[in-house]
């Protein structure tokens, strides 16, 4: 009885990590803000993104005609010159944070606070606006015309259907701390219930190894359906390709980590297995009596 309990905690452990592990892991670095922003922030320093991205923003300043007609020959120059060299701009990181920080609450409005949170989009979105704040800022100093950004520049980066998918994961998501939480106590109780704890160590590194290994297939199979999917929008499809290439390599952090627990408890098994079979081999050498 203690045994088939033991192999059951083990499974049901096992199976409870293979979902915790993903949807913890989504949450941290998705769902939640800082997450997000600590992951695409490097997107910043993409040359070819940071110049499309440089283009749109262009494109929709001065919508409402601010710029008098006898200056816009004037400020085109000036406008193209400060998209070309978006990045150097003094003001660069900290808008590119805010661009990352007010796109995050538009499509997690549950974790985001004031105006953006109130007035979610309906497809995956990007808020280019504190960037086209920081290039109408560069028109006005260098022409000395007042120049209002926009509160909001959208640009959708998903579809309605994807939308709905991110929103299925943010409900979900925090879920993982409870399933993790159920792993840890099913794995605990099938070491106490063993007769043979070394088994339990070993069959449950192996378990590791296995799961790592699926949730490699997984991402990997998460990511070429997420690549698969043309947007037609040249800024959208950066985006999301060099987005999903930073997720995989961040998760792949984690499925190391992964491997390595596997590997130390199959080798801490072992070395439990033969330090009970030189303890019992003692026990009945009539010379250690």
């Amino acid at each position: 009885m203690r045994t088939f309990v033991s192999a059951a905690a083990v499974i049901l452990g096992l199976l409870l990590a293979a979902v915790s592990v993903p949807a913890i892991w989504v949450d941290r670095n998705i769902v939640q803000e800082d997450g997000f922003v600590s992951l695409a922030a490097p997107l910043g320093k993409d040359t070819v993104f940071q110049q499309r991205l440089a283009s749109a923003a262009v494109a929709s300043i001065d919508p409402d005609g601010q710029i008098p007609e006898p200056f816009a020959d004037l400020v085109q120059p000036i406008l193209d010159s400060a998209a070309k060299s978006l990045t150097t701009l003094p003001g660069y990181p900290a808008a590119w944070e805010e661009t990352l920080r007010k796109s995050h609450r538009l499509n997690f409005p549950a974790a985001g606070a004031g105006s953006a949170a109130a007035d979610p989009s309906t497809s995956l979105t990007l808020d280019v606006a504190p960037l086209v704040g920081l290039l109408t800022k560069q028109i006005s100093e260098a022409t000395n015309i007042p120049i209002e950004a926009p509160d909001q520049t959208r640009i959708d980066i998903g579809q309605p259907s994807h939308r709905q998918l991110v929103d299925q994961v943010a409900a979900y998501a925090p879920m993982g701390y409870a399933l993790a939480a159920g792993s840890a106590i099913a794995l605990l109780l099938a070491l106490i219930a063993a007769r043979r704890r070394w088994i339990v160590l070993v069959g449950t590194g192996a378990g590791a190894l296995v799961l790592a290994a699926a949730w490699k297939v997984g991402s990997d199979a998460a990511g070429l359906a997420v690549g698969g999917t043309a947007s037609g929008n040249e800024v959208a499809d950066i985006f999301k390709s060099e987005f999903v290439a930073a997720s995989s390599e961040r998760f792949g952090q984690w499925i190391l980590v992964a491997l390595i627990a596997g590997a130390v408890l199959i080798v801490a098994g072992v070395i439990l297995r033969v330090v009970a079979r030189a303890v019992a081999g003692a026990g009945r050498d009539p010379r250690s009596r």
